[in-house]
């Protein structure tokens, strides 16, 4: 069954999902859409040292998007205005990336793959890295949902029940540098940071809980990415930006809903 590329990569992308929608809940309600932009810029760099070192993608992007998140965490903490320092790291990192790749010989890069995704060209070896990637990060997030959850909500409440927001924060970043490194085979850098955000605002409007949310986010993005496939193999556009299309198309509907529900 794995022969067939189209169900690789479907599996691929709902392995991408799975794990960006409780991750991409946590963006959400912390309002930290561009600190997960940021973060998946730096993988564009991860995947020059990566490829001047000869060693797995994953491991680079992993490395270096990580190393961006605790950065960003480590100057927000110098006086540094928050918008002004994710806008700075974030395109600086994605220029040192495409000039690093450029000086790299011997090797053929095919940089919109790495940019936009080549989810199609998804092998065994991608789906197992993929899924224990996903697995990973949503035991991480499971394991310490409740105090991730105290955290988000009040800082305050957080300390008073023993739980230093710090550390919480550092989870968060590490599972946000997992969910990087293995969703640039699926839709690439430059729309990592929409299928964490858009599947999880989409299914804002229609959740009661948090944890309802974060299901609803995961059940979105598997959509997405089936609807997305489809819709790329018919009308023969890219795989990458047509599941984010999908998406998009979600959060409008869900938007829309939601107006309706209060006209009414």
């Amino acid at each position: 069954m794995l022969d067939d590329f189209m169900v690789r990569a479907a599996l691929a992308g709902v392995g991408v999902a799975v794990a960006a929608a409780p991750l991409g809940c946590f963006v959400v309600w912390r309002r930290m859409a561009y600190f997960g932009d940021a973060t998946a810029h730096a993988a564009i760099l991860g995947v020059a040292l990566s490829l001047a070192f000869s060693m797995s993608i994953f491991v680079g992007t992993m490395v270096v998007a990580l190393l961006m998140a605790l950065t960003v965490s480590f100057l927000s903490d110098r006086g540094y205005a928050m918008d002004t320092l994710l806008g700075v790291l974030a395109h600086s990192a994605l220029a040192f990336g495409l000039v690093a790749v450029s000086f790299i010989s011997g090797i053929r890069i095919d940089l919109m793959a790495y940019l936009f995704g080549d989810i199609l060209a998804v092998s065994r070896a991608d789906l197992a890295v993929i899924w224990g990637g996903a697995a990973l990060v949503v035991a991480l997030i499971g394991w310490r949902w409740s105090a991730l959850l105290t955290a988000t909500l009040n800082e305050d409440l957080a300390y008073a029940s023993g739980i230093k927001p710090k550390r919480e924060q550092l989870v968060l970043t590490l599972a946000l540098a997992i969910t990087v490194a293995v969703a640039i085979k699926v839709v690439g850098v430059l729309l990592i940071a929409a299928m964490l955000i858009i599947p999880a605002a989409a299914a804002r409007p229609m959740s009661r809980t948090p944890e309802g949310m974060a299901v609803a986010a995961a059940a979105i993005g598997t959509l997405s990415v089936i609807v997305g496939l489809r819709a790329a193999y018919v009308f023969d556009t890219p795989a990458g930006p047509s599941i984010v299309c999908v998406a998009a198309i979600s959060f409008l509907a869900s938007s829309l809903l939601k107006g309706i529900r209060i006209l009414g």
